[in-house]
């Protein structure tokens, strides 16, 4: 199952992430959604997961979606939240059971790291490039209990 992985949209999504999303069987995004309108736009490509950022609380969307997520599909455990860390920040403040994905967002720049048993994914910002990073999306591949994940730049799009 190839899942599209996307964070930080502030209410505008590039639209290349649209074309770098085609064909995908879910979207999981990992907060700071902005408006309701970019679940919409989404769920017209896949079925959405969510997580509520940080300035999605105290608006609609943060009463809509919680804080964490936790999902198995294809036998993948898959923790998501908004605000992480890098892997050796998190490495002792992991979710019990430990999952075999960790998404995050809120940095708005994309980590892919593969440490402690654990692939930790950050697919940057799919909105307006902020903090030094550029915009992007992640695709995660899973299967029979195996995740690989790559970050695909939208300015290669």
């Amino acid at each position: 199952m190839r899942i599209g992985v996307i964070s930080d949209t502030h209410g505008y999504l590039d639209p290349r992430a649209l074309t770098a999303l085609h064909g995908v069987e879910r979207i999981l995004h990992a907060g700071d959604i902005g408006t309701a309108t970019i679940i919409e736009v989404l769920e017209r490509i896949a079925p959405v997961v969510a997580v509520q950022g940080n300035v999605d609380a105290g608006m609609p969307l943060g009463q809509r979606y919680p804080r964490t997520q936790r999902l198995t599909l294809e036998g993948v455990a898959i923790y998501m939240t908004h605000i992480g860390g890098r892997p050796a920040e998190m490495r002792y403040a992991l979710p019990e059971p430990k999952p075999d994905v960790y998404i995050c967002g809120h940095s708005h720049v994309a980590l892919l790291a593969q440490e402690y048993g654990v692939l930790f994914l950050n697919p940057g910002a799919a909105g307006r490039p902020r903090f030094g990073g550029s915009v992007s999306v992640a695709l995660l591949d899973v299967d029979a209990g195996q995740a690989s994940a790559r970050i695909i730049p939208l300015e290669t799009v």
